[in-house]
């Protein structure tokens, strides 16, 4: 009998033998050519027919010749395909995407930035279904996301909706956890969205979102939390105030130029959504569609003024120093200075936020010296909402939160050449050097993992110059081969893959 090949001798190049290959069956291919390769509708037995895979085991079982005048006693035949399928298209569908291992190491690199600034900020992590009421999406949420919705009626006759956003999910929840609670609440969640809607750069039918949300805090002091967040994680990912910043205003500022020309309050949030297409629409159009829910051509006039101001110190001067619209956006200039992001920040009146129930602060997310006008959408945005419970059936809290999308900020960091390379990195290669020892392979690799180690199993027989190339693709740190005269001393070759040390390991001391 040959001598089986030494693990150490495999490391010297001079010695790099071919493990032995492996070897198909003429059975097990024609086996798998059957399972793989349509047939023409023509029977592949001639004139005879199965009604099923169990009729044609039945009949070969009482044949004993399996049906077909010869071969094994009882043998299972391949259920026949008789008809060709056709070919799906293998994209996904529009506006959606897939996620590659390599796509998979971005995503959770950006999921656990999130994550550690939650942490950090002292959140806690929540999440809700994908499919929700269709009701919970149209009651208070605004036209866009009413015309955007992926809805439809369930077997049960139930009107049903994949969630655009995940805001109204965190009010179902809070209602029904009720009294329950221990307020304030400091949650987060990152969950898949969907809304139908055109498809530019940065925007697409579904994607994640990032939300932080405080319930239970009426001072401004939740906003200027959430905005230091914010600013945190985009420290992590290498972004300076150069590159991002926040839009604030209130939409109680609208609100008082509002109650001046006696607009009733019920029309305020229809009013909000028609004044967030200010850069979308035409400004004739924008005119045109604020007459049509009520607006004065004296009250549209003034709230364009007011609109176009960029300064606190110009606002005062139009509203008075005495509103709460006022008095909550100094506070929270004030606070941003106290938590070091004053120059990440600035006051814009014509941020309104499209969703209608938004009720206090609310503010953006930029990019590109905080042009709107710039190649990608907004990053994120949030606001306070101290009235959304009730419009579900509950008693309402004082609540502020944010949404922030994978997509536009993966575009971003394209952009500025920050984006981080992420590559597969495996800490050991087990490869055995006989098919013989397959199984002793697999307790090495039972004993690196339950100390904590991340190994790649070589689970073929595989050339030698093939485990030396997946080690390098999955940048393993190790590779451990398993030969016979080793393993019969209780022992294993192990090769440091960066310096090219190689030495021989006791299999108890392998760590």
């Amino acid at each position: 009998m040959a001598a089986k090949p030494s693990s150490l001798l495999i490391f010297q190049p001079r010695l790099n033998l071919r493990l032995k290959p492996f070897i198909f069956s003429s059975s097990s291919l024609a086996f798998s050519i059957i399972l793989r390769i349509p047939f023409p509708k023509a029977s592949f037995f001639g004139n005879r027919k199965f009604h099923s895979s169990l009729s044609a085991v039945s009949s070969a079982q009482s044949t004993g010749d399996g049906g077909n005048g010869g071969g094994r006693s009882g043998a299972l035949s391949p259920t026949l395909v008789t008809e060709e399928l056709q070919k799906i298209d293998v994209n996904p569908p529009k506006g959606t995407r897939d996620f590659p291992p390599e796509d998979m190491r971005l995503r959770n690199w950006l999921f656990n930035n999130f994550r550690e600034v939650s942490r950090v900020y002292g959140f806690e992590e929540v999440d809700f279904p994908v499919l929700e009421s269709e009701a919970l999406f149209i009651r208070k949420a605004g036209e866009e996301i009413r015309d955007q919705l992926y809805c439809f009626e369930d077997r049960g006759n139930r009107r049903v909706a994949l969630r655009p956003e995940l805001t109204p999910s965190l009010a179902r929840l809070v209602i029904q956890k009720g009294k329950s609670l221990s307020l304030p609440l400091k949650w987060f969640a990152i969950g898949q969205c969907w809304r139908y809607e055109r498809m530019t750069r940065g925007r697409r039918r579904e994607h994640y979102q990032w939300n932080m949300d405080i319930i239970g805090v009426p001072e401004v002091t939740a906003e200027a939390e959430l905005l230091s967040s914010i600013v945190a994680f985009f420290k992590r990912i290498g972004l300076t105030a150069a590159d991002v910043g926040f839009k604030v205003s209130s939409r109680k500022v609208l609100q008082e130029v509002l109650k001046c020309y006696g607009i009733p309050e019920n029309m305020f949030g229809k009013v909000c959504i028609i004044i967030d297409k200010i850069e979308k629409i035409p400004l004739d159009e924008m005119k045109k569609e604020l007459k049509v829910v009520g607006v004065s051509e004296d009250a549209i006039e003034e709230m364009l003024q007011v609109l176009s101001v960029k300064s606190l110190t110009k606002l005062e001067e139009i509203l008075g120093g005495g509103g709460e619209a006022m008095s909550d956006l100094k506070q929270l200039f004030s606070l941003a200075e106290k938590f070091g992001y004053s120059d990440w920040i600035q006051f814009d009146a014509s941020i309104v936020r499209g969703l209608a129930y938004y009720t206090g602060i609310v503010f953006e997310m930029l990019f590109q010296g905080f042009d709107r006008g710039g190649k990608l959408r907004a990053i994120c945005g949030g606001g306070r909402y101290d009235r959304l419970l009730s419009t579900f059936g509950g008693d309402d809290l004082p609540a502020c939160g944010f949404g922030f999308g994978d997509a536009v900020i993966v575009e971003l960091l394209k952009e500025k050449k920050l984006l981080p390379e992420l590559n597969v990195e495996v800490e050991n290669i087990v490869c055995a050097l006989d098919p013989d020892l397959q199984g002793a392979a697999s307790r090495v690799a039972t004993i690196l993992r339950g100390k904590g180690q991340t190994v790649d199993l070589v689970l073929e027989n595989k050339p030698l110059k093939w485990v030396f190339k997946r080690a390098t693709r999955i940048n393993a740190q190790r590779l451990i081969l398993v030969g016979s005269s080793e393993w019969q001393r209780g022992m294993v070759g192990v090769k440091d893959l960066s310096s090219g040390e190689q030495r021989e390991v006791k299999l108890d001391e392998l760590n």
